[in-house]
């Protein structure tokens, strides 16, 4: 009795064993999938450190959330950039970002503090990197009353600064928007790469989404177009 209970048990665990196992995206420590990673590295929109690693963890300065938006939005390729650059104290055109804060500055994108300065090194909340993220995308133009309704389902809505209301309200409705397991936004909070990571990787997946355009049927001995 003892060996044939054994030899199911044995028997189970083979079957087991050959299962195929059940597909699964990798999480990365900051709860960003490592897919959303890999999305926006394959785009070229951001990239991994020297080291090969991403850090999803590290804060984003708003010099790289500038080269950033160039990337994902090509605003380099607006018309804006072929202004005169800006002087800007602390940028020098030595600046590794000097090309992208002009670009985001010249397109209104980004704005710079009083005395024309930039503060390239200065990290970034969550409420201003949706709030420049959504400036590209184009913030939808929604009454208060809308833009309420939207956030009112986020237990932390009330702490959205009133200029990051509608930003907000926008990058949420398009899908974008990453919280925590209890619908926190946690706007105060500065902004990590992996944050940015899962708002761009939606972004990208909502342009890959976008149908082409249906190729019209050439049927035969049917009149011409003009």
């Amino acid at each position: 009795m003892v060996m044939r209970q054994l030899s199911i048990t044995l028997s189970l665990v083979a079957l087991l064993q050959n299962l195929p196992a059940i597909a699964q995206v990798p999480e990365t420590t900051s709860g960003i999938s490592s897919d959303s990673i890999q999305q926006v590295i394959a785009a070229k929109w951001m990239t991994n450190f020297s080291d090969g690693k991403f850090y999803p963890e590290r804060l984003v300065s708003r010099a790289e959330l500038a080269s950033i938006m160039v990337k994902a939005f090509g605003l380099n390729k607006r018309e804006a950039v072929n202004k005169a650059n800006l002087t800007i104290p602390d940028v020098p055109r030595s600046y590794w970002a000097f090309n992208d804060i002009q670009t985001v500055l010249k397109t209104d994108i980004m704005k710079g503090y009083r005395g024309n300065e930039f503060f390239p090194n200065q990290k970034v909340t969550k409420a201003e990197a949706l709030a420049i993220f959504a400036q590209a995308y184009g913030v939808f133009q929604f009454p208060d009353e809308a833009v309420n309704e939207i956030l009112a389902s986020h237990p932390d809505e009330k702490s959205i600064p009133t200029w990051a209301r509608k930003a907000i309200a926008t990058v949420a409705t398009e899908g974008f928007l990453n919280t925590d397991a209890q619908g926190n936004i946690s706007p105060l909070k500065p902004v990590t790469r992996g944050d940015m990571a899962y708002v761009l990787s939606k972004y990208l997946q909502r342009q890959q989404r976008q149908p082409e355009t249906p190729e019209v049927p050439i049927i035969q001995n049917s009149p011409q177009s003009p």
